[in-house]
């Protein structure tokens, strides 16, 4: 009886102490609330801050096509973008109809986007001709449609990124101060190292460039950005395919909105590189099957 009664309490005692203690668990401050995945129009925390609002909106034009590698360029390309705050992504398929891969990676990347589709007439497809026209104007018709008549102005800047570049975020704070257009240069192009435009007392007077060097405007399409102010008040600047040669669609698009004399250096009166032309190595599938093995259904 009441031995069997000591026992009993003396293993209630063991197992009381060898039980967690609740106030050891306790942290030392409250525990943060679960994250709620964060609405489209915010960006990263890190670039949060009380004068955001006020920042110009950048516009980013993307034209995208079906690809092994397009998942993967798009996705490296929202890394970078959402970690820069007020930018709208305008991504614009050259395709028919949106495709199921990109309509689902739009609604879980968590920016702000619109997402257009163009498809590119087949007459225009052959090798030697400029790429992705269609896709470039559709975002251009997007953007003056939507403000062209919204007063007072809207402050916004638009460049043309290309998924298949690599971006330095300081290059976002560079271009966000246009006026009109800026320019920068961009590594890895045109046979070179890198591509710049050369800049004295403050201006562009010429071009470090190792492809035609006689273009009006010897730039790559990531280097440059332009005013939204500027694609408002040019409502018929547009990226031209009549008697537009490859190579030559920057040069085409930017005499009609701007001078080389007007051209805003940036990044250090443009000698830092801050984009880079780095494109992704083309895809080996040789051992891909041409009928689908697997049991399951993999998006890649």
């Amino acid at each position: 009886g009441r031995g069997a009664e000591k026992r009993r309490e003396e293993g209630q005692q063991r197992r009381e102490a060898a039980a967690p203690n609740p106030a050891r668990l306790l942290p030392s401050r409250a525990p943060l609330p679960a994250l709620a995945p964060r609405p489209p129009h915010q960006q990263a925390a890190p670039l949060r801050g009380p004068g955001q609002a006020a920042l110009p909106v950048i516009y980013a034009i993307t034209p995208t096509y079906s690809r092994p590698v397009q998942k993967a360029e798009l996705t490296r390309l929202a890394n970078t973008f959402r970690q820069v705050a007020r930018l709208h992504w305008i991504l614009v398929e050259d395709a028919a109809v949106r495709t199921e891969l990109v309509s689902r990676f739009v609604a879980r990347d968590g920016l702000t986007c619109t997402h257009l589709h163009v498809p590119t007439p087949r007459r225009y497809k052959r090798p030697g001709l400029p790429r992705a026209t269609e896709q470039r104007n559709a975002g251009l018709a997007w953007l003056r449609q939507r403000y062209q008549h919204l007063l007072p102005p809207q402050p916004g800047v638009l460049f043309f990124a290309d998924n298949d570049n690599t971006y330095s975020l300081e290059l976002f704070q560079e271009m966000r101060t246009t006026r009109k257009v800026s320019v920068w240069p961009v590594g890895l192009v045109g046979g070179r190292r890198y591509e710049r435009p050369i800049v004295e007392k403050g201006k562009v007077v010429g071009w470090y460039t190792g492809w035609r060097a006689d273009r009006p405007f010897a730039i790559d399409m990531a280097g440059f950005a332009v005013s939204l102010q500027v694609i408002l008040s040019n409502p018929k600047a547009v990226f031209k395919r009549r008697g537009s040669q490859p190579g030559m669609q920057e040069s085409d698009f930017l005499k009609q909105i701007t001078t080389v004399e007007e051209l805003e250096p940036k990044a250090n009166n443009c000698t830092k590189v801050l984009v880079w032309h780095t494109r992704t190595e083309k895809v080996n599938l040789a051992n891909e099957p041409k009928y689908r093995l697997d049991t399951v259904k993999i998006e890649v």
